[in-house]
Formats: C-alpha cells, structure tokens, sequence
C-alpha cells in the first residue's frame, strides 16, 4: 500500500493512463460528426505543436541533430499519422470506439513478435500463445460485425493502417528515438503528422468544421487529456520505475472502452463479441506479463 502522497501517485498512475487513454477513442468518436477525420485531426495536431513551441521556449531543450529529427519524423509519420489517422478513420466508417481499441490493443502481442526478429528479444511459449488467443478474439468480433453489416470494408484497411503504424513505430522509436530529448521530438513528431492530416484534408475533405460545444470539448480533451496528460504521466511513470506496471495495465484497454462507448452511445457487443474480447483480452495478458515480468 502506498506510504505518502508520491507514492500513491506512483501507485495509481497506470489506472488513470489507462483511462485516459481509453477515453481517446470515446474523444475521437464524441467529435467527429462535427468535422472530417483528418480535419479534426489537423487542428489537434496544430493546437498541440503550438503549447508545446510554448513549453519549449520557456524551457529550452537541447534539440537533436539532423539525423535525430529525421527519426523523430518517421516516428511521428508512423506512430501519430498512420495510427492515429487510421483510428480515426476507421470510426468514421463504422467501427465502434470499443473494437477499434481491441484491434490496436495487440500492438504488444505484434511488437513482442516482431522484436523477436528485429530485436534479438526471445519470445516465449506462453507469448505465442497469447497471439495466437488474440488472433481468434479478433476473428470472432470482426466474424460478427461483418455480420451485421454495418462497417464499411475500407474500415478494416484503416484499422489495419492503424495497428501497423503504432506496432513499426514502436519499435523503430525504441531503436533509434530513446536519446532524443521529449519535447523536440514531440514536436517534430505531431508537425510531422499534422503536415500529413492537412494534406490529406485538402484532397479528401470538405474541411468544414461545425464549432459545437461537443466538438470543442472533444478538441480540447484530447489535446490536454491525451496528447499532453497520458505523455506526461506516461514519462512520470518511468522515472520513478513505474514503467512496467503500464504493460500489465493495458490489456484493460479495450474492455474500459467498451464500457465508456456503452455509457455514452449504446454501443453493444453480442455473446460472440463478447467472448471474443475475453479471448483477445487474455491473450494480450499473457504476452504483457512475462514482458512485465522480465522488465522487472
């Protein structure tokens, strides 16, 4: 149990991660029917490069060399623009907040995975195991919404789009982004993304943009809740050696989504989806808690 007020804030920090991470796919679902994806987007990305040029020139960090804002560049290409665009996306045509957040949430199973190649890390039975679980959740709650009908088939290309780019960033910013000081690169990351989202709003987009309270709220929640709070709590707990509890944390993703889209727009999963998620929900789990495990 924790001893003071530092250590309960090292103590509860992952849950309120997880939560504010959760309520970004609730964020994303809550404004979009006032502005287009990349639309919306674009002015996240703007609003967020903006406060932090302001944290910046208070602070002053050293920025990186040439080479390191490259990096930081394709991290912020991969990781913010495909991911992030194609979460967005993918809501847009139809997926629900909740499984868009099961799909991304095998991003540890594929990252495990893939740096077993890449990385020279072992993955162990139990891991495969779990991806092999997290392969069938999936199947049989994507079987049952393709079912239904009710998501467009470019969705899954978007969802897809999404889990790729939050995997390969991943590991490209742990091999090449870990000595970059955080403000910089993130900044260069987000502008980076932006450039992209302003672009593709240009080409694809009316770029009209209804101001609705709604939309603001969702504007402005996840550019201070998301994208400035959960990075900050995310740095927070790794340097006080709470880093790992995170990865045991995170397979509750998708289920607190689910339970969010539910409160606030009826979003349901029938028996097959339901016990898909369990399934994709424990296969998660297990590739998390040997990393967790190990780390520690």
């Amino acid at each position: 149990m924790p001893r003071s007020l530092e250590d309960f804030a090292v103590f509860s920090a992952p849950a309120v991660f997880v939560l504010l991470w959760a309520s970004g796919f609730i964020g994303a679902k809550f404004g979009l029917p006032y502005a287009g994806p990349m639309t919306f987007l674009s002015l996240r990305m703007i609003a967020v490069v903006a406060l932090l040029a302001v944290v910046i020139l208070m602070t002053r960090p050293k920025w990186p060399d040439r080479t390191g804002l490259l990096h930081s560049a394709i991290t912020g290409t991969l990781v913010h623009g495909l991911y992030l665009g194609g979460v967005f996306a993918s809501i847009e045509n139809g997926i629900s907040a909740g499984l868009i957040a099961l799909i991304v949430s095998l991003q540890p199973v594929l990252t495990s995975t893939i740096a077993n190649r890449w990385l020279g890390e072992q993955v162990l039975p139990r891991q495969w195991l779990g991806l092999l679980l997290g392969l069938a959740g999936v199947y049989l709650i994507v079987r049952e919404n393709i079912e239904t009908g009710n998501i467009r088939p470019i969705a899954w290309v978007f969802a897809t789009t999404a889990l790729a780019g939050i995997t390969i960033g991943t590991l490209y910013q742990k091999r090449f982004g870990g000595g970059i000081d955080w403000r910089p690169a993130l900044c260069v990351q987000y502008a980076t993304a932006g450039t992209l989202f302003i672009i593709a709003a240009f080409i694809f987009e009316s770029r009209v943009v209804h101001w609705t309270p709604q939309f603001l709220f969702a504007l402005l929640w996840l550019v201070l809740a998301l994208s400035f709070g959960a990075v900050w709590l995310l740095y927070f707990m790794i340097r006080h050696s709470a880093a790992t509890r995170v990865v045991s944390f995170m397979y509750l993703t998708p289920p607190v989504t689910a339970l969010m889209a539910w409160l606030w727009f009826d979003e349901r999963l029938e028996l097959l989806g339901l016990g898909g998620m369990a399934i994709c929900v424990t296969g998660v789990f297990l590739v998390n808690w040997r990393t967790s495990t190990a780390s520690a």
